[in-house]
């Protein structure tokens, strides 16, 4: 929340202004409840106020944690005379980005096409009949950074539009046609999945590293862990060391960094360098989600403590500070505190000399690398903070008496950190967002032999289906927040939770888990999938919307068309549904040309196509899931790296050959590929081998 908006505890708010946006449930959306801008939320109340009038529409769209968003709110959006401009010559939308991903897709699409680049504040102008003609991010107040002043640009086209209204309208109606045509995917005649397209990607990726910091590209360095953890399974699979060598290397790199939080767990959004050592501070739950399976990932490879130890710090984080108490995850932590970036996280020497013990001062000063005039600079106005440092591992080697004396340093800090205001949290709860952490919380469990992981994992999937599930009408939301659903019906949510409850149901094989997720495959298929040309719309019978558009680029999230694909493959291969698997394969061909030519866009895809062209492991074990037995041989299955694998049990809705085993009061279990099984055993460490072994049956 920004700073004008925070109300001082003891004293209640008193504001000038209150918009529509007070009734709104999404954190963004309500942080510019009193902007004196005449704000309306996405809807037909403010599209029919565009057609009435004859006005043009400002969408200006963000998220609550946007460090950007709230700099641009400050010097515009609560400006009084920037919001007459506002009030005067449009009608007025906001959006929350997280809510609504379909809606920023295209106008995002939009400004990417016709400026080349994109970000948040996302500021896009449209007609009444919601077709864009005029786009940018942040505009300043006043002219820099080479960006005209955001009153110029509203005065110019307000005028426009006064006086070149024909022009604009006829623009916007070709620009909106051109970009429909440029998303409208149609699956090309002939085209087979070719295995040569991973070797294909993984050389680009290799050729993308960097090997001083790690990390693939410059800066900023988004962790973006798909491709890392695409990178992984090839190398794994074609006895590739430098790639191994290449990720786990990054893994070290971003741990060390001050992209992650070296007192309180947790990584940043990016870092703004390529050292990894100033972030961008605010932290994101779908980050965590995909960097915890990364680091159990490389455990798994390396066999290293220190990468179960980021782990086990991750769910620190999300499980002391991200959790509502019923067992849904909140969405995300704002960079800035009173109104400054970074405030909560960074420390000057000053500020440690005076909480710790002189030596503790000084192991601290030489492991993180303190210097009295810090490296990170505060931008804040009018007054920024001086001599901040961003901590980092600089110094790692240390003895076991300063080890000791390094956790008594950071216990200190952590306690004080505790008392200094927090950032704001967004705490609406999204399925999509809670499918990605249920998954690797439930892997985390498994892996790291934690059962409060998986108690986690499972109240968070009842919170999820009691709250945003409807299993009457096979309906999943998206949004909750303080007892309100939302009715947007996304491929991000089915997609995402599908991905999570299949982890679930291979940490614990509970049968009720994989009906679910059978369940959602089918709500996901009638809402979603175009049968004719393959592929899954992001949004269907949702009004308002210019054009449908199936997504395709795994970003800091994947696509959910890349998840829906893998979660396809994998249910397939678990229940021996051949429709889940022709879905995925129709899913891939339809997305061929990025798989073959423009790899760095898909890597979670390119996950899918591994496991379609390499035919996976399925491990079935026999008997009660819930007997030590059976515990130790999924604990065995799930802690070897071996990506290309389904683990199934004998009961509820599995494969045929699964039900037809014999059940032995011990657990058992048949290691197959194909059609081929490998003599079945009840011994954990056995499994282990057979798991890890290149041969297979």
């Amino acid at each position: 929340m920004t700073e004008s908006t925070e109300a001082k505890p003891s004293e209640p708010a008193k504001h000038k202004h209150t918009n529509r946006l007070a009734k709104e449930a999404s954190p963004y959306l309500q942080q510019h409840q009193h902007n004196p801008v005449d704000w309306y939320p996405w809807g037909k109340e403010a599209f029919d106020r565009a057609k009435a009038e004859d006005k043009p529409i400002l969408l200006s769209i963000g998220y609550s944690t946007c460090h950007w968003c709230h700099v641009m709110e400050r010097e515009s959006f609560e400006d009084e005379a920037t919001a007459k401009v506002m009030n005067e010559h449009f009608v007025c939308i906001k959006l929350d980005r997280e809510e609504r991903p379909d809606v920023d897709k295209i106008y995002m699409t939009f400004v990417q096409a016709t400026t080349g680049g994109g970000g948040w504040p996302l500021n896009v102008w449209l007609t009444p009949e919601l077709k864009p003609f005029y786009g940018g991010t942040y505009y300043p107040p006043v002219s820099k950074f080479g960006r005209p002043s955001f009153t110029d640009v509203l005065t110019q086209i307000g005028e426009a539009w006064k006086t070149q209204r024909k022009e604009i309208v006829e623009s916007a109606t070709d620009i909106s046609q051109r970009i429909g045509e440029s998303v409208a995917l149609k699956a090309r005649e002939g085209i087979k999945l070719d295995p040569a397209w991973l070797d294909k990607a993984v050389e680009r990726f290799k050729s993308e590293y960097d090997p001083r910091y790690g990390g693939f590209g410059d800066a900023p360095k988004f962790p973006r862990p798909s491709q890392p953890l695409m990178l992984l399974r090839h190398a794994h699979r074609t006895g590739d060391q430098d790639a191994i060598n290449m990720v786990l290397h990054t893994c070290d790199k971003m741990a060390a960094g001050g992209m992650y939080d070296q007192i309180g767990g947790g990584f940043a959004r990016y870092s703004v360098d390529a050292k990894w050592l100033v972030p961008h501070f605010e932290k994101m739950l779908y980050d965590n989600a995909q960097l915890l399976h990364l680091y159990l990932d490389a455990h798994l490879i390396s066999g290293d403590k220190k990468h179960a130890d980021v782990a086990h710090d991750i769910l620190r984080y999300i499980l002391r500070d991200m959790r509502h108490k019923d067992g849904g995850f909140y969405s995300a932590e704002d960079a800035d505190s009173e109104g400054k970036e970074g405030k909560f996280y960074c420390w000057t020497e000053t500020e440690l000399k005076a909480l710790l013990t002189e030596a503790e001062f000084v192991l601290a000063k030489r492991y993180y690398g303190l210097t009295e005039h810090g490296n990170f600079e505060d931008h804040s106005d009018p007054e920024p903070l001086k001599n901040q440092n961003v901590l980092s591992i600089v110094s790692p080697e240390l003895t076991d008496d300063e080890r000791k004396l390094l956790d008594s340093a950071k216990q200190k800090m952590f306690d004080e950190r505790a008392k200094r205001v927090r950032p704001h949290l967004d705490d609406k709860i999204l399925s999509s967002w809670n499918g990605l952490m249920l998954g690797a919380v439930a892997r985390a469990a498994i892996i790291l032999n934690e059962p409060k992981y998986l108690e986690a994992a499972e109240a968070n999937l009842t919170f999820l289906k009691r709250e945003l599930w409807d299993a009457e009408t096979k309906t999943l939301h998206h949004r909750w927040r303080n007892g309100q659903r939302d009715d947007v019906q996304l491929l991000d949510a089915y997609a995402f939770l599908l991905d999570g409850v299949l982890h679930l149901y291979e940490a614990t094989l509970e049968p009720q888990h994989l009906q679910f997720a059978i369940d959602l495959t089918g709500a996901m298929k009638t809402r979603f999938y175009d049968e004719a040309n393959g592929g899954f719309w992001q949004s269907t019978n949702t009004p308002h919307l210019i054009l449908q558009v199936k997504e395709d680029y795994d970003g800091a999230v994947p696509s959910a068309n890349s998840v829906a694909a893998l979660g396809l493959l994998r249910l397939g291969k678990i229940t021996d549904q051949q429709e889940y698997i022709d879905m995925a394969e129709k899913t891939l061909l339809l997305f061929s040309d990025n798989l073959a030519n423009t790899p760095r866009a898909v890597p979670y895809l390119l996950q899918a196509l591994d496991f379609l062209v390499h035919e996976p492991r399925r491990a079935v074990i026999t008997g009660d899931p819930n007997s030590t037995g059976a515990r130790d041989l999924i604990a065995a299955a799930h802690g070897v790296y071996q990506p290309n694998k389904v683990i199934l049990g004998v009961a509820g809705p599995v494969e045929k050959f699964a039900k037809e085993l014999p059940v032995e009061k011990t657990s058992a279990v048949y290691l197959c590929t194909g059609t081929a099984c490998q003599e079945p055993t009840s011994n954990a460490l056995k499994l282990r081998e057979m798991m890890a072994s290149k041969k297979l049956p």
